[in-house]
């Protein structure tokens, strides 16, 4: 009896031992799992982040202060190379941007004046630096007194000189060191970009008279200033310094791939209308550009539009890129009221495979305050990278649904063989899957 006793115990005692083994290695791997999941967290918090955990007693403002102490000392020098940068980069833009009303839009006088920006935030992106490249971001605010004269003919011959005045920024520099070499200053080149512009402000004066009085050309020129800036300096974009000679050319900005985006339809929109319902059409694009911003086909009276459009978008850069769609009312004659916004991440699509979503819109992108319903928008997308696409099927191309057999009927194909060729694709036919609302 004794000893089926001590069995007994020696068993439970095992099996105990067993158990509180387990729960202290499942503790153990929790743990270990929570730490690795805070310090990924940690790698990617931003500056804006550590601000918001930090008290400003404890932010290492030193390396800030010490940063614009020299960046004002260097200001005169900085200011001179900047001046001709832009010049050289900027005024063949405003050229390709300018209204149809100008016949020239070229730079007189372009200084930055005496005032350095001033750096406020600073954070190394690890994720996208690489194993031959640092990248570097600094967050910048410039309140300056520039010296920016615009020389403006229309096609009239008259000429005007336009004062850009008053300007105050607000964003966040991107710097890539690259490649690392082992001779000094140890990267071959440097490429800086506008990651993210946050605020843009500035005013237009003619020189000697009120650009007021020229109907139409203030807001013309305030909207070629913007593309001209978002098409030479903004991300994806990148100016690249050669620091180092050597060849450079894979740090420039190339196409890698393309982006298919079926707008499909939108539900439960705003009213924006007193009598009626609103007139909605969307605006579509990836880098706001004119030649790049897409518009759909206007849907009167309807809070539930079904539009079943194509769009192709051109991708830089998959990995910070996004798409962004706006649904307007229509107005007539008058500006289109803004219905509502979405946003989706690129990096968020599998290349090759079709994504359908829908989005909820929202007034504005960056702050979100208004938690309103505006009603959604469903897209279809399909990213393709470039060197792959071959091998993806577009179901938004018109021939995606056809057979070989198919397409040579669709080339010309005729006589007996035809109506063959038609009877065997009618029944194939009936197989496929059309993507998209059926009206």
């Amino acid at each position: 009896m004794g000893f089926i006793s001590g069995m007994i115990v020696g068993i439970a005692v095992g099996i105990g031992l067993i158990v509180a083994f387990a729960r202290f290695e499942s503790i153990r791997s929790k743990r270990r799992s929570d730490l690795a999941k805070t310090i990924a967290a940690f790698a990617r918090m931003t500056v804006e982040d550590s601000r918001k955990l930090l008290p400003p007693k404890f932010y290492p403002s030193w390396v800030l202060n010490w940063l614009n102490s020299q960046l004002t000392k260097l200001w005169p020098y900085v200011n001179e190379a900047a001046s001709e940068l832009i010049r050289s980069n900027v005024e063949p833009i405003l050229e390709q941007y300018k209204p149809v009303i100008l016949s020239s839009l070229t730079f007189s006088k372009l200084t930055l004046g005496t005032v350095a920006p001033q750096f406020t935030g600073i954070s190394i992106v690890e994720e996208d630096s690489g194993a031959d490249g640092v990248t570097m971001e600094l967050e910048m605010q410039w309140d300056g007194n520039p010296n920016i004269v615009l020389d403006i003919k229309t096609r009239l011959g008259v000429v005007l000189p336009v004062q850009v005045k008053n300007i105050g920024f607000t964003g966040v520099f991107r710097l890539i060191f690259k490649p690392l070499v082992n001779e000094f200053p140890a990267f071959g080149a440097v490429c800086f970009s506008l990651r993210e512009k946050k605020d843009l402000d500035f005013t237009l004066k003619v020189i000697g008279g009120d650009i007021s009085a020229l109907p139409g050309i203030s807001d013309a020129i305030e909207e070629t200033i913007r593309d001209a800036i978002e098409d030479s300096i903004t991300w994806p974009v990148r100016i690249i310094i050669p620091i180092i000679p050597g060849d450079y050319s894979n740090l420039e900005l190339k196409p890698v791939g393309t982006l298919e985006v079926k707008l499909v339809q939108a539900k439960n929109l705003t009213n924006k209308d007193l009598i009626g319902k609103s007139d909605p059409y969307a605006v579509i694009f990836v880098r706001p550009l004119r030649d790049r911003i897409k518009t759909s086909k206007i849907i009167n009276n309807q809070l539930n539009p079904v539009w079943n459009e194509h769009f192709e978008f051109i991708i830089e850069d998959a990995s910070t890129q996004h798409l962004t769609v706006r649904i307007f009312d229509d107005e007539g004659i008058q500006a289109s009221e803004l219905i509502g916004c979405a946003q989706v991440s690129l990096k968020e699509l599998q290349p090759g495979k079709v994504r359908d979503v829908w989005l909820k819109l929202v007034k504005d992108l960056e702050v979100h305050r208004d938690n309103k319903y505006r009603g959604e928008v469903q897209l279809e997308l399909l990213y393709c990278p470039f060197g792959v696409d071959n091998s993806f099927k577009n179901p938004f191309d018109p021939d995606y649904s056809l057979t070989t057999f198919e397409k040579t009927l669709k080339s010309g194909a005729g006589g007996a063989e035809a109506e063959d060729i038609s009877k065997t694709s009618s029944r194939r036919r009936s197989n496929v899957i059309v993507r998209g609302v059926l009206l």
